[in-house]
């Protein structure tokens, strides 16, 4: 019979099919197949009862439900099925969605940290059941996270102001940001001056305020996100050019002398192989990749058999390696090899699952492997010279420092030079060598020249990406899988910028989004805070507390105070932005989308009659209204909503309308506005590209309406200015009221071409809470050509980026624009959930 192999990617099927051979099969889940359901309260998905989390999951969209019939069908003709998801907490847990799903009877797990025969082959010989441990640590994540996520991201819609979401881990980034921009911000600049000597023995010295000095400078730690810049040398800071001087004059008019020489050799040791985070950040501060870049390009490393496991926090090497190491140095580098294997130290905190990220055979240096892409072959360089580098001697360093003396002043000089380069021969963190001539105690100098500098204080420099991820690790937020993402979503809010000077930048709305979240639920912000609930997800996946009474304890202690207090808070909150939107708040997902049958179909917990919250403010009175339950057939929704006079409301209702999208009073309530015109698919010209200020400027079918039928004539009304400004010249737009069914509003705004504008028009979205620009319109960018071949025509293919459904979004296709159409119209690669190139014709690239 035939055995089946389960992983989740489907870059690995080739390889794997390779190694196991005839009598198995291997198939890809394509990352996650099942996610929580979008129902119950706020569309959790779960219950929260006691202290049981009851959680209801669902399909990943149609492209789970199809990946599930084939499996479904590969496991019914298979004699045993194995489980090789990835060896970690998430992979972990989509092997536990596998087995449920496809009802998989005494499944057998199989972890290998490399794909190689010997690694694949001995993870076969020893399967494991799966870890309960691990797969609730990864359910309580996903259940925290909604929770966070789904309760928390209404408060922000109350704003208007285009935000979207908060979380868990990214808010808590946020905050770092904004708090950096703060600094910045409040930051006053302060003028100094660095005062120097030059002499004609060939040195410089600078100013020292006094002799009691330490021998030494402190040996800093190694910086993988440190940007390689010169480094210069500056004297004691003087606050005042009266002093600069003073210290001038006096250098030049007395004699100089040395009075000091001290020389110490020193050892720097090799820095430890790389981590999901040191590689993010080295890849970053040598290439200018962003983590996310990083880790597609590691992952296909990793496909193909190259590198270990990329996502991990552990610094540890296998013994195999470290024996292949020592004999490749053996050969290639003997005196290089330290008299014992070189051991590291976990950080506090590490969950250290897997190894250290290196090459997979020592042998395969980079100038052995031509067939890698561009990208690829420069971060295998990086990984290869990294884990190399961990096994070698030290480097030594002779350290020189000279006194010298004029008058009552001092000055100093510090050399460096390296007199054996041990590990620094395949990992270079060392500044450039500085030398100082020879040099005796008492010996007298001529001065060649003495001046001073103006320099400023600089504010503390904006964080780039792998300075960000270095303090998300050190500040315990989030793990090694979740940093890249993370950024993704920033930058996917539009909360930061990546600017011009490759560093990340809060926009408006994320410095917004921030102090709200100050104001309404500051612990969420605290690293310490999430942190801590980091540590706990460990402590689950050790077995040391149980994931359900954990995720009830902390909603209850927790979150639903902290929440109720919240949205007593946002009603009397009022945005510092200008970038608020007028337009009504649109319901919940949940709620747009219900209907009679599915009301027909309620639980018991969301059947209860007892208002509930909204994040919608009353028209009359601007208090929070209540959302009160209703089966009325009469009603759009299965609901209400009232101001309630508990609560010192004024007791007005609202109704969900399905025309326009939007909750309105009853009729009779409303403030009625004057018509505008409509639109007419008839017409040569859209209407709203001319400015609308009197009867003259009405398209040519609404002129002389008014005189029919004995009407009188009709005042047109100047549009309204709205806070908005237009993307493409911004200047504040002009809001245009109208009753057209096809908005989700009562009006669209329009940047008035006679106020100076570019008659840009947008539209309100209820999808994604904020103005939007038609469907077409956006700026389109060129075509980018990759180093990936077109499987039928060998074209290079190019990355185009288009958008779908509001999202940014990029595939690859031929860029042969001729056989595109014709020969390779079904050449067309997207990014997988795993974030990997994936063709439905031709499969993993």
């Amino acid at each position: 019979m035939t055995k089946l192999l389960l992983i989740e990617s489907p870059g690995k099927l080739k390889k794997l099919s390779q190694i196991l051979g005839s009598g198995w099969i291997v198939k890809a889940s394509m990352g996650h197949v099942r996610e929580l359901a979008n129902d119950g309260e706020s569309s959790l998905g779960f219950d929260l009862e006691g202290d049981r989390v009851w959680c209801r999951y669902q399909p990943r969209g149609s492209r789970g439900k199809q990946t599930l019939a084939d499996l479904k069908r590969a496991v019914e003709g298979a004699s045993q099925v194995y489980l090789g998801t990835d060896p970690d907490r998430e992979g972990e847990t989509i092997a536990w969605h596998l087995q449920q799903a496809l009802r998989i009877h005494r499944p057998l797990r199989v972890t290998y940290s490399e794909i190689t025969p010997a690694a694949v082959r001995q993870a076969i010989d020893r399967p494991r059941p799966l870890d309960a441990n691990l797969v609730a640590a990864g359910r309580a994540r996903d259940c925290l996270d909604k929770l966070v996520g789904y309760k928390g991201s209404p408060l922000l819609w109350k704003l208007n102001n285009g935000a979207k979401s908060m979380g868990r881990v990214q808010s808590a980034t946020l905050h770092l940001i904004c708090l950096r921009e703060g600094e910045i911000v409040a930051f006053v600049p302060e003028d100094y001056w660095s005062v120097w000597v030059e002499y004609q023995e060939g040195f410089k010295a600078f100013y020292r305020s006094s002799l009691n000095l330490k021998k030494t400078v402190a040996e800093k730690e190694a910086d993988d996100a440190a940007e390689k810049l010169p480094e210069r040398p500056e004297s004691d800071r003087v606050s005042t050019q009266a002093e600069a001087d003073r210290l001038v004059e006096i250098a030049r008019s007395h004699s100089h002398c040395v009075v000091k020489i001290e020389r110490q050799n020193t050892r720097r040791n090799p820095p430890p192989p790389f981590t999901t985070s040191t590689l993010q950040q080295a890849a970053g501060s040598r290439y200018k990749w962003g983590s996310d870049k990083t880790m597609k390009v590691a992952q296909t490393l990793y496909e193909g058999g190259h590198i270990t496991y990329m996502r991990t926090d552990s610094v540890t090497l296998s013994p195999d390696f470290c024996a292949a190491a020592r004999r490749w140095l053996e050969q290639h580098d003997a005196d290089n090899i330290p008299s014992q294997t070189r051991k590291f130290r976990a950080k506090a905190g590490a969950q250290e699952a897997h190894e250290a990220i290196r090459p997979t055979h020592v042998e395969n240096t980079p100038e052995r492997l031509p067939d890698l892409s561009v990208d690829s072959a420069k971060l295998y360089d990086l990984i290869w010279n990294r884990a190399i580098a961990s096994q070698c001697r030290p480097a030594e360093l002779q350290k020189t420092r000279v006194v010298t003396q004029s008058g009552d002043i001092f000055w100093e000089a510090r050399g460096q030079i390296v007199t054996f380069a041990g590990y620094t021969r395949y990992w270079n963190n060392l500044s450039a060598d500085t030398h100082l001539p020879p040099l005796q105690e008492g010996q007298d100098l001529t001065l060649k020249k003495a001046d001073s500098e103006k320099k400023k204080t600089q504010p503390p420099p904006r964080y780039t990406e792998p300075k960000l991820v270095q303090l998300m690790e050190r500040k315990g937020i989030g793990r090694p899988s979740t940093y890249a993402p993370t950024i993704r979503t920033l930058k996917d809010r539009n909360y930061v910028d990546l600017g011009k000077d490759k560093k990340l930048h809060p926009t408006q709305l994320g410095l917004e989004v921030d102090l709200f979240l100050r104001q309404v639920l500051p612990d969420l912000l605290q690293p310490e805070f999430t942190a801590k609930m980091e540590a706990t997800l460990d402590e689950i996946a050790a077995g040391k507390q149980d994931w359900e009474c954990y995720l009830n304890h902390w909603y209850r202690d927790y979150l639903s105070p902290a929440l109720t207090q919240a949205k007593q808070q946002v009603s009397n909150y009022r945005s510092p932005s200008t970038l608020t939107h007028s337009a009504a708040s649109s319901p919940e997902k949940s709620t747009q989308k219900a209907s009679k049958q599915t009301r027909s179909r309620k639980t018991k917990s969301e059947s209860k009659t007892a208002a509930s919250p909204s994040s919608i403010a009353c028209p009359k009175c601007d208090r929070p209204m209540s959302k009160v339950p209703s089966k009325s057939p009469k009603l759009a929704t299965d609901h209400f909503l009232k101001c309630d006079e508990k609560l010192g409301g004024c007791g007005a209702v609202m109704f969900w309308s399905d025309r326009q999208k939007q909750y309105e009073l009853p009729y009779s309530e409303r403030k009625h506005t004057e018509k505008t015109a409509t639109t007419n698919s008839q017409t040569s010209q859209n209407w709203w590209e001319q400015p609308i200020k009197t009867e003259s400027a009405l398209p040519p079918w609404l002129k002389g309406r008014n005189k029919k039928k004995g009407r009188s004539k009709r005042h047109i009304k100047t549009p309204e200015m709205s806070d908005i400004r237009c993307p493409k010249c911004d200047r504040f737009m002009s809001k245009i009221l109208s009753k057209s069914p096809k908005l989700a509003a009562d009006h669209f705004l329009k940047c008035d071409r006679s106020l100076g504008g570019c008659d840009t028009v947008m539209f309100w979205s209820d999808k994604y809470q904020q103005y939007e620009l038609p469907y077409g319109s956006q700026p389109k960018t060129t075509p980018q050509l990759t180093d990936y071949k077109c499987p039928v025509c060998q074209s290079h293919l190019e990355e185009y980026h288009y958008t779908k459904e509001g999202i940014e979004k990029s595939m690859l296709r031929c860029s042969d624009v001729k056989n595109r159409r014709e020969q390779c119209k079904d050449v067309a690669y997207f990014r997988s959930l795993r974030e990997r190139w994936w063709s439905p014709k031709f499969g993993e690239m």
